[in-house]
C-alpha cells in the first residue's frame, strides 16, 4: 500500500502567491496531513499565515497542524500540533489538546527519544528534518519503528524525487523542498504521488 502524504509548507512562504500554490499542489493529489511552518513569523504573523492555510487544507480535506503552539491550534480551529522541542513539550501538548486533536511527535533523532515519544499519547513520530537534504539515518530509524511498533511513523524527504522517493515502510511520507523549489510545485507532486503508487 502506498504511504499517505503529509506535506510541510515552505518557512517563509510568499503570503500573496502561496495560497493559490498550496491549493494547486493540494489538488495533485490526495494529502492527508499539512505542516504549516513558523519559520521567522511572529506571533500576528504566523496566526495570518495559520488562518489562511486552514482554510485551504482544510477545504481540500486535508489534516492541519500547526507548528509548536497548541493554544492557537485551538483558537483557530486547526486539527493539531506538530511537536518539535522534545518529549516535555509533547507531554504539554497532549494534556492540552487530546483527544480533540492531534499530536504529533518530532524530530526523532535515535531510537531512544522515539521510543519516549512513542510511550505517549501521539498520534505519529516523525523522522528526518522539516527541509533541505533528505537524512539516511532518519530513514534507517524509520524503517525500524514502522516495522516495530502500531503508531504510525512519518519519514521526511525534502528532497525526494520521482526516481528515488522510498518510504522505507513508514505510514507517511513528508514531503517539502523538492516541492516547493520545483517549477511547477503541483506536477512535482503529482510525479511524486504517481511513483509511490505505482511501487506500492
Amino acid at each position: 500500500m502506498a504511504p499517505q502524504l503529509y506535506l510541510i509548507t515552505p518557512a517563509n512562504p510568499d503570503p500573496a502567491s502561496f495560497p493559490a500554490v498550496l491549493m494547486a499542489v493540494l489538488n495533485a493529489a490526495e494529502v492527508s496531513a499539512l505542516l504549516v511552518r513558523r519559520g521567522n513569523a511572529d506571533e500576528a504573523g504566523y496566526a495570518k499565515r495559520a488562518r489562511e492555510i486552514i482554510n485551504v487544507g482544510q477545504g481540500a480535506g486535508c489534516a492541519v497542524l500547526l507548528e509548536d503552539d497548541a493554544t492557537l491550534a485551538k483558537r483557530l480551529g486547526a486539527d493539531g500540533v506538530h511537536i518539535t522541542r522534545g518529549p516535555e513539550a509533547v507531554q504539554d501538548a497532549i494534556m492540552a489538546l487530546k483527544p480533540s486533536f492531534i499530536v504529533g511527535a518530532g524530530t526523532a533523532a535515535t531510537r531512544h527519544d522515539a521510543m519516549t515519544m512513542g510511550e505517549m499519547e501521539v498520534d505519529y513520530v516523525f523522522f528526518g528534518p522539516l527541509e533541505d537534504a533528505t537524512d539516511p539515518i532518519a530513514s534507517d530509524l524509520a524503517e525500524w519503528w514502522a516495522a516495530t511498533f502500531e503508531i504510525p511513523a512519518v519519514l521526511s524527504d525534502p528532497s525526494a524525487t520521482p526516481e528515488q522517493v522510498n518510504s522505507r515502510g513508514a505510514e507517511f511520507i513528508a514531503l517539502s523542498t523538492s516541492i516547493w523549489s520545483a517549477a511547477d510545485p503541483a506536477k512535482a507532486m503529482r510525479a511524486i504521488a504517481d511513483a509511490l503508487r505505482e511501487r506500492a
